[in-house]
């Protein structure tokens, strides 16, 4: 492999990793780790699976497919392309990802430094800006967005050395069994929402791996591969550490800490009172950059979508009202309202990605996906009719004799055989290809 493309595989590597990167994500892997205390490192294999490797499946299925999510979607069929996409924006966007970024800039940034500021000040401000930002051809969010990822990074790998050489509290409390660890881990994974991102994520890495000249197909398909790679090792790298710092935090789950009290107490605990305000500012600014590019992500997409109907503007405008007012709730409450809606989501384009990804060369029908996909969702809406109280009982009577279900993957075998049955079936009969 030239130097060149070496090269470029680590810059755009790096690139995708700031994309995921999200400062919002910081506050889920030190809860995982008080919560998991001596099984750490199995909640960390947990956490793993549902938001880095599922991250990286989703990347790969954007690579086998084609240049987008478009080009996903039209696999199955186009109505489930804009469905899927359009659910995709909304949750990245104002009814989770975006409010999010505003409430943690309230929690670790705001309330640190100025501690009488009210949270629907805090909202109005950051979403005046987020609104004006997003307007602007101005070049200020790249260039405090390529400021602060980099500084950012810096602080947390100094946070993370430290707490690992003189961590809090060596002694970790055996809070859950090694399959309760995982479990939770793979639950919270779904909060970072980086698979539902990697789709639009991936789109914009290919068509900058396509600007730099890798043009044909198997050359674009390596590069793209290797960059998200990079990105995903990272990723896990900052994420595990952190899991780390938060078992060895010195608090217990009897203390009910929240993620982000629990965020500031490993900066205070590690880096002191000023290395704590320095980390609240950039977690503060970096969340700010982010809502400002969701924000403009989600307009453009749904103005074009409505061939312009809607306008830019308006939708920019409209985002940020909606994100406004959930913002105020905190971050605990949009954590805990979004956790049902991403256990039926993320089922759902994570089947999509397994059979895409691994199939896809072998299995040239669409019927075959659909039944992969439509019996994934009949399961996770089981699952989501219980985990809201209706027909609990039943429910989860259904879901316990499914295999896997342990393992928060009741659908990966009903799916499997749904697939195969309807591949055998529609090779026999020759129904449409993809």
């Amino acid at each position: 492999m030239d130097k060149k493309r070496v090269v470029d595989i680590f810059i755009v590597g790096f690139a995708l990793f700031a994309m995921f990167f999200g400062a919002g994500n910081l506050i889920f892997p030190p809860i995982l780790g008080l919560e998991s205390g001596a099984s750490w490192m199995a909640s960390i294999s947990g956490f793993a699976i549902t938001s880095v490797f599922a991250t990286f499946l989703g990347i790969m299925t954007v690579v086998v497919s084609g240049d987008n999510f478009s080009d996903v979607g039209n696999r199955i069929h186009p109505i489930f392309s804009v469905v899927i996409a359009s659910i995709c924006m909304l949750s990245i966007g104002p009814l989770i990802a975006i409010p999010r970024t505003a409430a943690t800039t309230f929690e670790v940034g705001v309330q640190s430094i100025f501690p009488q500021t009210k949270p629907l000040v805090s909202s109005i401000v950051f979403f005046t800006l987020t609104f004006i930002l997003s307007l602007s051809s101005s070049k200020v969010v790249n260039i405090i967005g390529k400021f602060l990822t980099p500084v950012l990074l810096t602080i947390l790998v100094i946070l993370i050395i430290s707490g690992i050489i003189s961590p809090i509290d060596p002694n970790l409390n055996l809070e859950l069994t090694n399959t309760e660890a995982f479990v939770l881990g793979f639950r919270e994974g779904y909060q970072t929402m980086d698979l539902l991102a990697s789709f639009i994520m991936a789109g914009i890495i290919i068509a900058a791996i396509k600007g730099k000249g890798y043009t044909e197909e198997k050359e674009k398909k390596k590069t793209t591969i290797l960059s998200a790679l990079i990105a995903m090792t990272f990723l896990l790298l900052i994420y595990g550490g952190l899991v780390y710092l938060g078992a060895t935090s010195g608090y217990t789950t009897d203390d009910h800490v929240s993620r982000t009290e629990l965020l500031l107490h490993i900066s205070n605990g590690i880096l002191g009172p000023n290395g704590t305000i320095f980390l609240a500012l950039c977690v503060g600014l970096a969340c700010l950059t982010t809502s400002i590019a969701l924000t403009s992500a989600v307009s453009d997409y749904f103005s074009k979508l409505s061939n312009q109907i809607l306008s830019y503007r308006l939708l920019v405008a409209i985002v940020c009202v909606i994100s406004g007012y959930l913002s105020v709730h905190g971050v605990e409450t949009i954590i805990s309202v979004a956790f049902p809606f991403l256990a039926v989501i993320y089922p759902i384009v994570v089947c999509m990605a397994v059979y895409i990804v691994f199939f896809g060369k072998f299995v040239p029908h669409k019927s075959p996906y659909v039944a992969a996909i439509s019996i994934t969702f009949v399961i996770a809406v089981i699952g989501l009719l219980g985990n809201l109280g209706i027909a609990e009982t039943t429910m989860n009577q259904i879901l316990i004799s499914i295999p896997l279900n342990k393992y928060e993957i009741p659908w990966l075998l009903p799916s499997f055989i749904g697939f195969v049955l309807l591949a055998v079936i529609a090779n026999k009969k020759g129904s449409q290809t993809i």
